[in-house]
């Protein structure tokens, strides 16, 4: 294994992925030679090339070559996404380089800082965006997504004293990192290909919490036994709705006095010593509630104490809240129009889905609902084929794209027309014909409507064709 000292390169095997292309910027910005292969060009590998990063399309050892790397000088991060059997990968292993899991390698950067993490099932990705913007004098951020408001999934301040992670659950990905304050969202199962059972999948986080120094906020009711070290603290949160936070049974962290008019959200948002009245996220989504309690608490944990005027610290909450503008694919509104409001979301599990669902309607009622839904794996496929068919039949009308594989291979029976069966109705559309059927179903509709596209696959490359269509309605 190399020493640090030794690191002149660093090449990404997958360096168009999200938490891989967030490391390539931080070496990047440590000064190190920056390179990476991907199997596709993507918006994301473009900017990267923009910013000077080399990043080649081709699974030829020549590149590795041609860019001087060797075995002395050059650590390589690999992600799962790129298969054992790619010809650079083996090349790259078998002339004897250092290669490291991303999770690996972000493990060390949680090590050389206060790391805020957020791990769950759904919400990590906005709950840890959230948080590094409330906090963005004072942070590194590696971030799952692209923050509207920055433009990029990773930034540093000069005076970074945290960094603010999302700890992944995949491959026992978070099990690699050391956080100081972690929030866990949710475990409902997933990744059953990795983990067999919900059971395991549970234990995973159980030990995720073993890892933490500082202190755990765990949202309200989790089937989560926490294993905290001596000294750890632990914090709950969550939402109240319906005046149900009894005496004694409150969470330390909560929302209530939730208000929704004119397209806008607000609540009020107690801590452990007192309340922030009317905080207003920039996103007014419902399932962004529950986020920004989450974000907020941690902020609150670790802003509280540093600041000179408590009162300025809780003005700044608001502000933080309120200019707050999303991640790219959560839940971001395309069109808004009388006849047509257009979303795209990156949900892919069946809770992940319903709480998308339950959103838009609760924000846009008494419209027609279309849902464009393309099944991300073939294994997650299976394991919640009846979870998927009973949250997607619950819309007014549902649309399915075929499977979209990434790093699988196709199982026997598994399919959308498999999934379609199960929902009992709807109908299968090929990805180059959607914005035309989309186009066709809100121009022929005598209510207004909304659409929603939502997966985790490449059903975002579709957004820009589905949105000219869409407007022109």
């Amino acid at each position: 294994m190399l020493k640090d000292s030794d690191i002149e390169n660093i090449f990404f095997l997958g360096i168009g992925g999200i938490g891989m292309s967030a490391l390539a910027r931080y070496y990047r910005a440590c000064g190190k030679h920056i390179s990476g292969y991907d199997r596709t060009p993507s918006a994301l590998t473009q900017e990267l090339e923009r910013e000077g990063i080399r990043i080649t399309y081709t699974d030829s050892p020549e590149i590795a070559q041609r860019l001087g790397l060797t075995a002395q000088n050059t650590l390589v991060v690999r992600t799962p996404a790129v298969p054992e059997d790619s010809e650079l990968y083996v090349w790259l292993r078998s002339n004897g380089f250092d290669i490291r899991k991303r999770s690996e390698v972000l493990g060390d950067v949680t090590r050389s800082m206060h790391a805020l993490c957020v791990a769950g099932t759904h919400g990590k990705t906005t709950t840890s965006t959230m948080l590094a913007h409330i906090l963005h004098d004072r942070v590194a951020a590696f971030l799952g997504g692209i923050s509207m408001n920055y433009g990029t999934n990773y930034w540093k301040s000069p005076d970074a004293h945290y960094a603010v992670v999302e700890a992944d659950e995949y491959d026992r990905s978070f099990h690699r990192l050391t956080p100081y304050i972690s929030v866990i969202t949710a475990v409902d199962p997933d990744h059953l290909d990795i983990y067999g059972t919900p059971e395991a999948y549970r234990e995973a986080f159980e030990h995720y919490t073993s890892l933490i120094t500082g202190a755990l906020v765990i949202k309200q009711g989790l089937p989560v036994t926490p294993r905290l070290q001596p000294g750890v603290k632990k914090y709950t949160y969550g939402v109240m709705t319906n005046g149900e936070c009894a005496e004694g049974e409150c969470p330390d962290f909560y929302a209530d006095n939730i208000r929704v008019a004119n397209g806008t959200i607000t609540f009020d948002f107690h801590t452990p010593e007192d309340v922030i009245t009317d905080i207003r996220p920039g996103v007014p989504v419902w399932v962004n509630i529950e986020n920004a309690t989450a974000a907020l608490a941690v902020a609150w944990l670790v802003g509280k104490e540093q600041t000179n005027s408590y009162a300025l610290f809780v003005s700044h909450l608001k502000e933080s809240m309120a200019s707050f503008r999303g991640v790219q694919r959560r839940f971001n509104i395309h069109v808004n129009t009388p006849k047509v409001v257009y979303i795209d979301d990156y949900a892919h599990h069946p809770d992940e889905i319903a709480t998308s669902i339950d959103s838009v309607r609760r924000l846009y009622q008494d419209r027609k609902f279309i849902g464009v839904f393309q099944p991300h794996l073939y294994s997650r496929t299976r394991d919640f084929a009846d979870g998927f068919a009973h949250v997607l039949a619950t819309l007014d009308e549902c649309i399915l794209l075929p499977v979209y594989p990434a790093r699988e291979l196709p199982i026997s029976g598994v399919n959308s027309e498999m999934l379609l069966a199960k929902i009992g109705k709807g109908q299968l559309v090929e990805k180059s014909e959607l914005a035309r059927v989309l186009g066709d179903k809100v121009q022929n509709s005598n209510v207004p409507v909304t659409v929603m596209t939502i997966g985790a696959g490449d059903i975002d490359r579709l957004v820009p064709a589905i949105t000219e269509v869409l407007k022109s309605e």
